[in-house]
């Protein structure tokens, strides 16, 4: 495998250094914090690729080298995921996407498509609402920004229905560092069983990647924060008009695809739901080409 002598198979670099079209992994120190970002340098419009809850910047590794032919790609690690930096705060909604807005001015980009996953798409979204003039393009996959439904959340799980339970286990302070820390692969075994259409779709050494990104207690901590956030992300929606910034809203046949022709329209005056058939919540590593196909259609 590609990469520098020192790095290790799961390393961020000799990740990067595998894939086809000449990927590398770089940071910068941005708006306050640091980001790990993995890019082509590529010519074509400026995408940025921006994941979710419990996974890395390589939950986008099949559909890179293809986006990577057409686009000028950059996979960010959010604040407090993988090579990021975790500090104590700031793990609002708004405030990563000043994070990211920071790394397109570091990196001379005026403006950006973006598509985010799970957390990362809450984040893109953000970025819409508070940075038009830096936004292109978006597209959420499989999750929308947290609204005022999600505080209505249950705890108890409906007869024959899919239960977010991790949505209240997030919240707990300091138990899930103790009971998460080293065995995490635990929890992504479960979660990838459930919530994937075929859970080997989601490979070994993807799952060793993201078990080795969150299997410490600060790491554990700093995910959990993005779901901390959600009472400030609903309140920061509250204050949002819809956006003008088409977004096109990706849902997985058997996950959210229902959920998101409910919540999507209301979140701008340029938008569209389409269904991704055959896939559950992990839509670029379960149908990577349905997801390229969408993405290039929308983007241009």
């Amino acid at each position: 495998m590609p990469g520098t002598a020192s790095a290790t198979p799961l390393d961020d670099a000799a990740l990067a250094a595998s894939l086809d079209g000449g990927f590398s992994s770089r940071h910068a120190d941005v708006n306050g914090t640091r980001l790990h970002y993995v890019t082509n340098d590529g010519a074509g419009e400026p995408l940025v690729l921006l994941g979710g809850w419990p996974q890395t910047w390589w939950q986008w590794h099949k559909v890179l080298p293809e986006l990577g032919r057409r686009y000028r790609v950059i996979a960010a690690d959010l604040r407090g995921m993988g090579g990021s930096a975790k500090p104590d705060g700031g793990y609002d909604k708004k405030t990563m996407a000043a994070d990211v807005r920071a790394l397109l001015a570091h990196l001379g980009i005026e403006s950006a498509h973006l598509a985010g996953h799970d957390i990362g798409a809450m984040v893109a979204y953000a970025h819409a609402a508070n940075h038009p003039e830096a936004t292109g393009r978006v597209a959420l996959l499989d999750v929308a920004h947290p609204d005022a439904d999600w505080a209505r959340e249950t705890l108890l799980p409906e007869p024959g229905g899919f239960h977010k339970w991790w949505f209240a286990f997030n919240q707990v302070q300091g138990l899930p560092e103790q009971l998460l820390a080293g065995r995490y692969h635990l929890l992504l075994d479960w979660l990838f069983s459930r919530a994937a259409t075929d859970p080997a779709a989601i490979d070994a050494r993807s799952r060793a990647v993201y078990a080795a990104a969150y299997d410490s207690p600060e790491a554990i901590r700093a995910g959990n924060d993005w779901y901390r956030a959600f009472p400030q992300d609903i309140a920061d929606l509250a204050g949002y008009a819809p956006v003008s910034t088409p977004l096109l809203a990706l849902g997985g046949e058997f996950s959210n695809y229902g959920l998101l022709t409910r919540a999507v329209p209301a979140l701008g005056t340029d938008t569209q739901v389409v269904r991704i058939d055959g896939s559950g919540h992990y839509l670029p590593e379960e149908q990577p080409q349905a997801v390229v196909a969408e993405l290039v259609k929308f983007f241009g």
